[in-house]
């Protein structure tokens, strides 16, 4: 059975930054188009960023697009979110999913298909 872990969370300050990880196995990994989401307590789950399955096409959400920096190594096996200037606003647990062969766009970060695979998540909170 495949894993995510997710791993970098913790406590920043407005304006700081972060790298969040996600490392998988169990899978073909170059074969997985691979997202990072969010939930923030109270609200529903948002799409941050992907990166394509074989092709290190990207996409963002309109709230962190110009500060989020997603990368795949394949090698590793590994999924980092750089995210720069963050904000308050951005605490929210960080769920890094799997989703084979489906190209990353706004449907697939938009919640339009169901993720194969999920990380048990990692806190990021942004104090002000």
């Amino acid at each position: 059975e495949a894993q995510l872990a997710e791993t970098g969370g913790g406590l920043v300050q407005a304006g700081g930054s972060r790298r969040l990880s996600c490392a998988a196995s169990g899978l073909t990994f170059d074969d997985y188009t691979i997202g990072w989401f969010r939930q923030a307590p109270g609200k529903e789950r948002e799409g941050v960023s992907c990166i394509n399955y074989r092709h290190d096409t990207t996409y963002y959400g309109d709230s962190v697009n110009g500060r989020f920096t997603i990368s795949r190594d394949n090698a590793k096996h590994t999924v980092s979110l750089q995210m720069n200037s963050l904000k308050p606003e951005d605490t929210a647990v960080y769920y890094c999913a799997a989703l084979w062969m489906i190209p990353c766009d706004s449907k697939w970060l938009g919640g339009k298909y169901d993720m194969d695979w999920w990380g048990k998540g990692t806190l990021l909170t942004v104090s002000s």
